[in-house]
């Protein structure tokens, strides 16, 4: 796998956080002036919120962070120190923010462990597996708790239905389908027969209007291979603590938020999970936005998902949703890529 070094340094720009900022605010604004039940008294419902919510959503949103570094130690087999881990993570967090996040930070996140002293192709395969066990769990864990939901997933505002009716079930349920598809084909291909999958590829890239991508295709099934070789005999007691935290942190990712509503309005169990549920038809929305880290998407699904549970409240536990889970990952990755840069590219270099 070649990296490209250039591509990668313009996605890792500290001067990339002003895009989705200035996106983000540009939504809020437009929803204030939008909604007439925003207003100043509205936004002072701020210092209603009970400070026990507010603590238990920053505790949370903390422990999804500490599981994503036990995680990344883990599956690097600990090569990572507690220290360089926390920068792997908050690095991959800045390079999925400033990017759409159909995109991601892949490409990133392969480049920054390389740069750690792992090797290109463990570093390839720690990110694949990272990817196939989020994806899996939104896979499995979809289906369980939206039937824990009843039914009572999507939200029923006017504006929803006058704008999108039923094609955001569609979207939903469409979605699905392939990211279902995709990860079995991917954790096929990875653990089971990464050949088999290889030599489909490039036949597939055979055809005539595909064959200008034939030579990244047979790349990409020798990336396959090569991290299939590097998982290759790993036992339970690698895999346990592994998927464990990937259910840890996905959880604590939708928690959050019930924590924050549940500051401004207790909620019953089931409205809980209502709450929870939503999330996930909300990450569907949020993973196809075209814009850097769902900036602006998320604002405004945020209102239409949650207004029922919130009330007048809506508008200012969106700034605060947003403000916990997303804003401080642009802030600590400029502060944190000028001195990584040092570290790998400089100090290393000396020593």
């Amino acid at each position: 796998m070649k990296l490209d070094n250039k591509k990668i340094f313009e996605t890792l720009n500290p001067n990339k956080v002003w895009v989705p900022v200035l996106i983000g605010i540009a939504i809020v604004f437009g929803l204030f002036y939008a909604d007439p039940n925003v207003n100043a008294k509205t936004l002072k419902g701020v210092f209603d919120a009970a400070p026990i919510g507010i603590f238990l959503a920053i505790l949370v949103i903390l422990g999804r962070d500490a599981g994503y570094i036990y995680r990344i130690r883990e599956i690097t087999d600990r090569q990572l120190t507690w220290t360089r881990a926390l920068y792997v993570i908050i690095l991959w967090e800045f390079a999925s923010a400033v990017t759409p996040s159909i995109v991601g930070g892949t490409a990133v996140a392969v480049f920054i462990l390389n740069k750690e002293g792992i090797k290109l192709g463990k570093a390839m395969a720690y990110v694949m597996v990272t990817a196939i066990l989020d994806n899996l769990f939104f896979v499995i864990g979809a289906p369980i708790i939206l039937y824990f939901a009843q039914g009572n997933i999507f939200p029923e505002s006017r504006l929803m239905e006058m704008r999108l009716g039923k094609s955001l079930e569609v979207l939903f349920w469409s979605s699905y389908a392939l990211y279902a598809i995709y990860s079995i084909v991917m954790a096929a291909a990875l653990f089971y027969r990464p050949r088999v999958f290889k030599w489909i590829l490039v036949k597939l890239f055979s055809i005539k209007w595909l064959r200008k991508w034939k030579y990244d295709a047979h790349e990409y099934g020798n990336q396959i291979i090569e991290a299939s070789k590097e998982l290759k005999g790993k036992t339970i007691k690698y895999w346990a603590p592994i998927v464990g935290a990937t259910i840890f942190i996905w959880s604590s990712r939708y928690l959050m938020l019930n924590a924050l509503i549940s500051a401004y309005d207790s909620l019953t169990f089931y409205e809980h999970v209502i709450v929870f549920a939503r999330q996930v038809i909300m990450w569907i929305v949020m993973m196809i936005s075209p814009t850097p880290g769902s900036s602006g998407t998320a604002e405004f699904f945020f209102t239409q998902f949650f207004t029922e549970f919130l009330g007048g409240y809506t508008f200012v536990t969106s700034i605060l949703w947003r403000l916990l889970s997303y804003y401080p990952y642009l802030l600590l990755g400029a502060i944190f890529l000028p001195r990584w840069i040092k570290q790998v590219f400089f100090v290393k270099k000396e020593s």
